[in-house]
């Protein structure tokens, strides 16, 4: 599939603007699972940690499978991939409203959710990237808020609704919501071009069609030489039964006689079929030593390495409080009266702002985007430190403001990543590194939570998640210093299309 250049508009607007609703209506139950989160916990009676488990798996699990989503998105394209999850995610949905337990919401909610979140996060982010180049940060801002806008109405409305209409009624409604995610995805046109003719098979492709014509008509000449050889037959034997039989033989030798040369070409057909076939083979199993080649390449460019390692251990620590922070609060004895608005709500909105904002500062050229994602990681790191000092509605929603705002780099780590391997591995790089941020999003929850059962307090747990981001960012700074990367380039060269981040991010 050969590509157009990037528009950076025209059809892309309207990308971007159903990438924006479909993030909105797949993301926003998962990520405000929070309010979920406590009734769970009062219909089911399990620990903490145990029941962390269902809102981590529906924000972890897509990302852990982002190789397989970046390779069905590659196969089979944006558009029929999100029309296929939209399905996945309104399902899922709908079968959690009739969980009997909390091994059932792993399923229903936990994996089917997730994984229709995580093939719909790769397409909307793939197809904006392929529709814009310049205004690539900006695209990717608008898109990503989405779903912070969706975490911040869907925790209002996903109370509202319990209260209205129970926890089962209030899944039923948001997965029928779901189903919008539908129409969103039929508009995803893919930017392919239209000037380029299609290739012409090659010889070896041709050979199937080539074959299938053969065996027609090699059916069809066996079939007329029967009939040919029984009505001559059965003339024979009723004039002169004595030479029936010698006759019957003598005519089977000179049809076969006949239809020598088909049955040669039959058996070179057979060969270039089998031919065909093992260089099928060949080429598959090329294509798989070369995916894990180019893994292998990847790792080798030390930003990239330090850049997985972070998102890891950002998301283990960073993750939580958007889950946890009701918890946190309930915990703490803070009134019921004094809540102005839910602190999931505040996270949302607040995260919307900074996707929008960082977004927009990414495409600045002045602006160094690795290091502009590192200093929110380790400011990430200090508000998480300062969590167990807030004892106040004010202060917690302070907290929650700042963690929200500082989540929003997300809308830049798609830009961060292109710019370290190039848009040709992008896909691949994202997939990979998706993969380690879904394995944090699925750890970091339940690992507070057993914290919390095993001291019943979240101080401990929230020292160890400020340590994981601070180490992190920390790593992360280090392999992008100026000094380390002169080191590189005098060593060794980097394969092509892979950057140092001192060369990419001038760009």
């Amino acid at each position: 599939m050969v590509f157009r250049k990037p528009p950076d508009g025209g059809w892309g607007w309207v990308v971007v603007v159903v990438s924006f609703f479909t993030q909105f209506l797949c993301y926003g139950s998962p990520l405000a699972v929070g309010v979920l989160y406590l009734e769970w916990l009062d219909t089911f009676g399990e620990g903490k940690g145990k029941t962390a488990w269902v809102g981590s798996l529906a924000n972890g699990i897509g990302l852990l499978a982002s190789p397989v989503c970046s390779i069905c998105v590659s196969s089979f394209g944006a558009r029929p991939v999100a029309i296929f999850s939209g399905f996945m995610v309104a399902g899922g949905l709908m079968m959690s409203s009739f969980a009997p337990n909390i091994y059932f919401l792993y399923i229903s909610y936990g994996i089917v959710v997730g994984l229709g979140c995580g093939l719909l996060y790769t397409a909307t982010v793939t197809i904006t990237c392929h529709y814009f180049d310049k205004r690539r940060g900006l695209a990717l801002g608008l898109i990503s808020t989405g779903s912070s806008v969706g975490l911040f109405i869907y925790a209002a409305l996903q109370r509202e609704l319990i209260d209205l209409y129970g926890l089962d009624g209030c899944l039923l409604i948001v997965g029928a919501l779901s189903l919008n995610i539908l129409a969103c995805g039929s508009l995803m046109r893919p930017l392919e071009s239209s000037d380029c003719p299609p290739p012409e098979k090659t010889c070896v492709d041709k050979v199937p069609d080539q074959y299938f014509v053969y065996h027609e008509k090699e059916k069809t000449v066996e079939e007329n030489i029967s009939i040919l050889e029984k009505g001559y037959i059965d003339e024979k034997c009723a004039n002169n039964m004595p030479d029936c039989k010698q006759d019957s033989i003598l005519n089977k030798n000179v049809l076969s006689s006949i239809n020598v040369n088909e049955k040669d070409a039959y058996k070179k057909k057979v060969v270039e079929q089998t031919n065909f076939c093992k260089q099928l083979a060949k080429r598959k199993w090329q294509l798989y030593l070369n995916y894990w080649e180019e893994t292998l390449v990847l790792f080798k460019n030390k930003v990239f390495s330090a850049l997985f390692v972070a998102i890891l251990l950002f998301d283990i620590g960073g993750f939580p409080p958007s889950l946890l922070m009701e918890d946190v609060a309930r915990s703490a004895n803070i009134n019921e009266d004094d809540y102005h608005m839910p602190l999931i709500s505040i996270i949302g909105i607040m995260t919307a702002v900074g996707k929008l904002t960082l977004g927009i500062l990414a495409d600045f050229k002045w602006v160094n985007t690795l290091y502009l994602y590192v200093t929110t990681l380790l400011m990430t790191g200090v508000a998480l430190f300062a969590i167990p000092f807030a004892k106040s509605y004010l202060t917690l929603a302070m907290l929650s403001g700042i963690l929200g705002f500082l989540t929003g780099n997300w809308s830049i780590f798609p830009y961060v990543t292109t710019k370290t391997v190039g848009i040709e591995k992008l896909t691949h790089a994202y997939g990979i590194l998706m993969f380690f941020a879904g394995l944090g999003n699925s750890l970091g929850p339940p690992i507070v939570g057993w914290f919390y059962d095993w001291t019943q307090e979240y101080d401990t747990a929230f020292y160890f998640s400020g340590f994981c981001v601070l180490l992190g960012g920390f790593l992360l700074l280090l392999a992008a210093l100026p000094c380390w990367n002169a080191c590189t380039n005098q060593s060794s060269k980097l394969p092509p299309n892979t950057y140092s981040y001192k060369v990419a991010s001038s760009a």
